[in-house]
């Protein structure tokens, strides 16, 4: 079996693609709710939408994002822990999208898209690599500055991608766990 065959980040693509397959034919026999995050304690939706799109323009643009991201990660761990940090970090953020979005603007919320987890990988990307590991060391940078920092990086990135109908708390959030994750290299397969 060839590299690009065990890429997980293929493998997430392959994922979207047969989620949305089976999500637009479902939708129009009224079943969309299986696919959108509304923070009960359904367990269908809360790994579906994770994987689920509101449509191709959004399932394109999470894939380029995807694979920018994806397939550096993918390099410095394991399939089954890339899968797992994407599933779960896709999950918090839309909880917590949900959740938060639901506090500030009441009223039915619900969310789909990977857009928090390719955020998480982007996060991680960024703060495990050997420029930051390096800046980070020679600067000495107390931990309490850190967690500031990554804060302040979350809420940056996060601004510059603000746009109407974006999920603004699922980019925070995913991004603010790929940073804190990065800085600890969860992903990292020790050599």
């Amino acid at each position: 079996m060839g590299r690009l065959a065990r890429s997980p980040t293929l493998q997430t693509l392959l994922l979207f693609v047969a989620v949305f397959a089976v999500q637009v034919p479902l939708s129009f026999l009224g079943l969309s709710g299986l696919f959108v995050l509304t923070g009960r304690a359904d367990p269908v939706p809360l790994v579906l939408s994770v994987y689920a799109h509101g449509g191709v323009a959004h399932l394109l643009a999470n894939s380029v994002a995807l694979v920018l991201v994806g397939v550096p990660v993918e390099f410095d761990t394991t399939a089954l822990r890339y899968h797992a940090f994407f599933l779960a970090s896709g999950v918090v953020a839309g909880l917590a999208q949900v959740w938060v979005g639901g506090a500030l603007r009441p009223g039915p919320a619900g969310v789909l898209g990977a857009s928090g987890a390719v955020f998480a990988l982007g996060g991680y990307l960024l703060a495990s690599n050997v420029a930051t590991e390096w800046a980070f060391q020679t600067l000495r940078i107390p931990p309490k500055v850190t967690a500031v920092l990554l804060v302040v990086v979350a809420a940056g990135v996060t601004l510059a991608t603000a746009a109407p109908g974006v999920a603004l708390i699922a980019h925070f959030t995913g991004l603010l766990l790929g940073l804190a994750a990065g800085r600890v290299g969860l992903l990292r397969v020790r050599r």
